[in-house]
């Protein structure tokens, strides 16, 4: 696992791509009354990442061990959340539910996707925002203390999977609102799938050479809605994002290789009773 000093208080780590293709991000706010973990990454198992006790160790050295801990998630996809368990049995320690009526429970969101949440760590407050899309339960935080902003897999360098188009486009627009005056020093999302080119690692590679750097800026917040609008529902290439819906894709695909399949065997069958028909005839006519 790397971990990443954003400050004394703030901590960047990262699932190593040799355990997992996915080598999500996951961060650690650490305020005066309480510490903020946002998503448990991808590996459940603590003895190939040891994700509590690395944990432990960075809040001891903050001088923090003793505070309590909420964990939280971007959203309740499995490489946002398996290493839940290793936060079971630990004392002190609050693991809020990534179903959609967890969240809004414990958010307070009682007309969801609207709404804004806050978590008060101690002299430090950070913002919830609903931004469904991705996924139906998608949230995203924005840490006043620091200017940044943590988004799960709704806003990063990599694919953006659509879920819901017109709900991604929602919520764009209602994080690029809530941006506009307000300082955004990073945008940080859950994972980085292109090289510094812009160009994508194929699928589920766990070698990216010559890798694209986390961070993106409030300019591509902001350009997020227009990318939106363009989406055409399968895929858009649009200025630094790239979007693609793959389950309409796969239904598309799927569709198309039904088509195939009946025209292939309404052929094999017309070609089968001709050959039939032929050897039918073929007696009489020598006779």
């Amino acid at each position: 696992m790397q971990v990443h000093p954003y400050n004394a208080r703030t901590f960047i780590l990262r699932e190593d791509l040799c355990a997992t293709f996915e080598a999500p991000f996951i961060y650690l706010l650490v305020g005066s009354t309480k510490a903020l973990l946002i998503d448990t990454g991808d590996v459940a198992d603590p003895t190939q990442m040891p994700l509590a006790s690395t944990l432990m160790h960075l809040l001891t050295a903050a001088g923090s061990a003793e505070l309590p801990w909420l964990v939280v998630h971007t959203h309740r996809h499995l490489d946002h959340r398996a290493g839940d368990g290793q936060f079971a049995h630990l004392p002190n320690v609050q693991v809020v539910g990534f179903d959609l009526d967890s969240v809004r429970r414990f958010y307070n969101f009682s007309d969801w996707p609207n709404g804004l949440a806050q978590i008060d760590l101690g002299d430090r407050t950070v913002d919830v925002i609903p931004t469904p899309g991705h996924n139906e339960t998608e949230v995203s935080f924005y840490d006043r203390n620091t200017g940044l902003f943590f988004f799960g897999d709704f806003l990063m360098p990599a694919r953006l999977l659509v879920d819901n188009a017109r709900a991604y486009l929602t919520s764009a627009e209602t994080v690029a609102a809530f941006v506009r005056d307000r300082p955004v020093t990073f945008v940080l999302g859950g994972h980085i799938e292109m090289n510094s080119s812009g160009e994508l690692f194929p699928w589920e590679s766990q070698y990216h050479p010559h890798e694209r750097v986390l961070e993106m800026t409030k300019d591509d917040l902001l350009a997020l809605p227009a990318a939106l609008r363009n989406f055409n529902g399968f895929y858009t290439h649009s200025g630094n994002f790239i979007l693609i819906d793959s389950m309409r894709i796969l239904i598309v695909c799927a569709g198309l290789a039904g088509v195939i399949l009946i025209a292939l065997v309404w052929i094999l069958v017309r070609y089968l009773r001709r050959r039939s028909r032929a050897r039918r005839l073929r007696p009489a006519t020598q006779g």
